[in-house]
Formats: C-alpha cells, structure tokens, sequence
C-alpha cells in the first residue's frame, strides 16, 4: 500500500469523521501511523447542539466525547494544539503551545509534516462591523462560549428572583441578533429550558412571564434561506411560546443593557447572543493560501486549495463551487459528504489508484430545525428531486432531526456506542436540565 501522511487540522463534523473513517479503513496497525487529527480542544460536541448546551437542556460533561477516546477506537492519532503557521515547501505546520488555565505551557511549539493536509477549522462569527457586538454579545462559535451564556444566565435567573421579592415588574431580557437556526433553535431551547427555573428555587420567578425573549432578524422572515412554509411554521411555534419576532431589523449599536436598530428602536438587553453570520478564522488569510473575503480557503471542485495539490480543505472554512456557480453552504451536511469524498480519494491514493476525478458535488437532503425535544421542523430532499421540498413538522421532523445527530455519532463512534449514548441522552437529558455549575 502506497500510505500518505494525512494530516487533519479541526475535529467537527467534517474533520472528526474523516479522521475516524479513514483510520478505520486502514486499521489499528497502520492509521495511527498515517492518519493524525489536531485540534485545540481535548473533546468534540456537535455543533448544532450548541444551542442545548446554552440553553441548559444538555450537559456540556455528558454530551463532549474525548478525541483520544476517539483516536483509540478508530486507529488514527491525535494530537492536542492549534494550528499557527504553514511552510508548504517543506510540508510542514507548525503548532502553538498549549497553556493551562494559569498560563503555563503544558505542551512546547511543535512542527508537524504532512504529505496530505486537510484544513477543517471551522468557522467564528461574523460582526460586519456593528459597534459593540464583539465586546457585548456571546457567540455560540463552540461549547465554551455556549457554557459561558448557560452560567450567566443562571446567575441572571438568581439575580432576578431577588429582585422580584421587592419589585414584582422586574424581568430578564434576553435578545438573540440573528433568525437563522441556530437563532431560532435558541429561543426555542431557552423557552422550553424555561420550566425548571422553579427547581434552583426561583419561586418568585413565572419564565412565561418573567422571562423575555426577542429575536430580531434582518430579512422579512425567520429562517430567511428555507421555504416559506417552513418559517412560517417556526414562526408561529415561537410566537404561540411568547418569543417576540422582529423581522426588517438591522442592528447599529449593542450596548452592556441595550441592542439600538437603524430605525432608532431600542431592545432592553440583560444577555445577547449573536448569530447573525459567520466567517472562516482570520488565521487562514495568514497562512499563503488563496483565502476569499470572507477568509475562505479557496478550493478547486475537488476540495484541493487552489495552486497547492497536497492541501485540501472541508466545511465551514471551505469555498467550494459548484457546476452552477453557487456555493457549497455551511452546514453540517455539507462536510458530512466532503469527509466522505476524502475518504473515497485517500483510500484510492493509498491502494496506488488514480483519484476518480469526479468533482465534489453537494447534496441538498433538506433541513430541519428544532423548535424544542416534542417539535421541529423541516424541508426534506432539498434540491434531490426537482419536485417541490416535502414540509414535515412535529414529532415526525423531530425524530428526523435527532437521527442526524444520531448519524454523526455513528460515523465516529460505530452501531453499538450511538445506541448506548443514545440511549443514556434519552434518560438523563431531560431528568438534570441546568443543574450542573461547574
């Protein structure tokens, strides 16, 4: 077998699953030895389950699954750092050194060679420019962030239940910039989340009443890049929730208590969560890699970074084109498939095969939205078929949209472990909402 060196820098979606998959195929014996994932972090959690772990509804600690778990039950090797240079004349990326949290170096700069590179780091939000969103808001770009939001606003909650004691007008504000799922799936969350309050002994607290919540969207309608059918059902599941929709929004100004639109409109603001977009890391643009103005590693149709044969790149950090002049969007399917068009070509490469030299080719299966654990909803098939999307909702898109997550634990973990973690999430996710601190 003709082995490379593949080197995979990000562990989600995409990276996590190709690393799996590819040490699988080439077994214990030789994936540890040509197959290498970094990443920053010591666990993976599924990006679109951010909006759980912010809300309270899923534990942070029960949900993470340990890379080196990971690399040990699929035969590649892992490595902990962040990537902070590239030299593509000798093959080689250089990593950061890995602190503590009292800033002391626990692991030295180190370099890495590679004969395959792949860059699947992922994605951060996108500010555009509005004064004081970096400083006033919090981003779900990764589980830290999203435990942050949960911590602060259980310390809100507990502020406000004293608060109610001497004036019962008082309430807590909460404001998410942005429509889009991860918006939307937030304000669902935080809503239904909203029935425990009563468990830490917030007596004086009715969330429905208590508790409010304001999301404001830019475009004339929630969810903007699905069908109509499908906002219109999620608007109407959030309204009947009592989260107040503000569509045509464009915000200025955030402020520590306030969120100011173009149209001078001002939203009492205790916490505030961005996600109104997203951009690639400003890292890559340093790398002397062919970078779009979003930072986006330009790819050709085979995922290959444009002018460097040995680099590729997947995901949320990827432009790639299609035969229609559009872009492969940022979701989560999208590097699912990507991770499945390496595997097919690494594999190939290694066994002394030409690659196919079919381009990649996205695969529109549909989205689906979660409106809470007994709703979502959803468009299936995409642009499979030229017949019009098949809307589903309720307990139907619900199950849909949990075998997707369900299909990502399968690709790294296999049959039997998705069925026990499955299992284990179905009995205690619902049982500990919020409770853990740490």
């Amino acid at each position: 077998m003709n082995l490379s060196n593949i080197v995979i820098v990000g562990g989600g979606a995409g990276g996590l699953e190709l690393a799996c998959k590819l040490g699988r195929k080439f077994g214990p014996e030789l994936g540890p030895k040509c197959v290498t994932l970094v990443d920053a972090k010591t666990y993976h959690i599924w990006k679109p389950s951010l909006h759980e772990v912010a809300a309270g509804t899923l534990d942070i600690h029960q949900e993470g699954l340990s890379y080196s778990m990971l690399a040990y039950n699929n035969s590649f090797n892992f490595v902990l750092g962040s990537l902070d240079g590239l030299q593509t004349d000798t093959r080689h990326i250089t990593l950061s050194p890995v602190l503590d949290d009292a800033g002391d170096e626990v692991l030295p700069k180190r370099t890495l060679h590679y004969d395959r590179l792949v860059i699947a780091i992922g994605s951060q939000s996108n500010y555009f420019g509005v004064n004081g969103a970096a400083e006033h808001t919090i981003s779900l770009d990764g589980p830290q962030q999203a435990e942050s939001f949960r911590l602060k606003m259980l310390k809100q909650l507990a502020m406000l239940d004293l608060r109610k004691q001497e004036d019962p007008s008082a309430s807590l504000n909460i404001v998410i910039i942005g429509a889009g799922a991860t918006g939307v799936e937030l304000a669902a969350e935080l809503r239904e989340a909203s029935h425990v309050h009563s468990r830490f002994g917030f007596r004086h607290i009715d969330a429905a009443r208590d508790v409010n919540i304001t999301l404001l969207e830019g475009a004339t309608k929630i969810l903007p890049v699905l069908p109509e059918n499908v906002s219109d059902a999620a608007k109407a599941l959030l309204e009947a929730r009592h989260v107040n929709i503000v569509n045509q929004c464009k915000v200025v100004d955030i402020s520590p208590k306030q969120v100011l639109d173009a149209a001078g409109n001002q939203y009492k603001a205790d916490l505030c969560v961005w996600a109104a977009g997203i951009k690639a890391p400003a890292l890559l643009a340093t790398l002397g890699l062919p970078v779009n103005r979003n930072n986006q590693l330009e790819v050709e149709a085979n995922l290959q970074v444009k002018g460097h044969a040995a680099i590729f790149s997947l995901g949320d950090c990827a432009a790639c084109p299609q035969p229609d002049g559009s872009w492969v969007p940022p979701r989560a399917q999208s590097a699912h498939q990507q991770a499945d068009y390496l595997v097919a070509r690494f594999v190939a490469e290694s066994k002394g095969r030409p690659p196919s030299g079919k381009p990649y080719l996205y695969k529109d299966h549909g989205s689906l939205v979660s409106l809470g654990t007994r709703s979502s909803v959803g468009s299936l098939m995409g642009n499979l078929f030229k017949a019009s999307n098949v809307f589903v909702e309720g307990f139907f898109a619900r199950s849909m949209y949990v075998s997707l997550h369900l299909m990502h634990h399968h690709a790294v973990l296999g049959p039997v472990k998705t069925f026990l973690l499955a299992m284990a999430r179905f009995l205690t996710k619902r049982a500990t909402p919020l409770v853990k601190l740490h």
